[in-house]
């Protein structure tokens, strides 16, 4: 019986042993990942005390070594003037800041709700930090109480007060 309890005590331990699979690891350049994360946070932007932008972002990733940041998952932004006062609402689904310049570029399903009633659809934005101006090379419909006009490329300040469409495709109601 020794002999057969030590057999079976051989046969535990040779199929008790196996091979353990290391997983494989991928080297990853430091350089793509983001140097900071969040998920549902604000960023207030400003200039000397006076806030310019208060922008909400479902995801922000910040690379500081390419000093940009990357917005995603719904990007609201609320502007303001020089006194203060909100002008716009813009919304889109991602979006990029440069960390330098403040300047944002904006992407997908965009629109710009002026406090004046003005409404602005594009697929592409960019926001001007410096002179607080939007523009875009891409088609833009633009609804008003008095007018809708459509177009390629256009510029304008940021509450859409006085906008400018380069190649116009639309139409526009006047009282003349």
């Amino acid at each position: 019986m020794n002999r057969f309890s030590l057999l079976c005590a051989l046969l535990l331990v040779i199929t008790g042993c196996e091979e353990k699979v290391k997983p494989t690891v991928v080297p990853v350049e430091t350089a793509e990942l983001p140097s900071q994360e969040s998920w549902k946070s604000t960023v207030v932007f400003s200039d000397s005390g006076q806030r310019s932008a208060i922008l909400w972002a479902g995801h922000i990733a910040a690379y500081a070594q390419q000093r940009f940041t990357l917005l995603g998952d719904s990007v609201h932004v609320d502007f303001f003037n020089e006194d203060g006062v909100h002008t716009s609402l813009l919304t889109a689904r991602r979006g990029k800041v440069n960390d330098l310049t403040h300047d944002l570029e904006v992407y997908e399903n965009v629109v710009v709700f002026s406090d004046s009633g003005t409404t602005l659809k594009t697929e592409r934005l960019f926001w001007n930090n410096t002179t607080r101006k939007i523009h875009t090379d891409a088609f833009v419909d633009i609804q008003s109480p008095r007018e809708r006009i459509m177009g390629h490329g256009m510029e304008s300040d940021q509450g859409l007060k006085q906008y400018r469409i380069m190649r116009v495709t639309g139409q526009a109601v006047t009282n003349e």
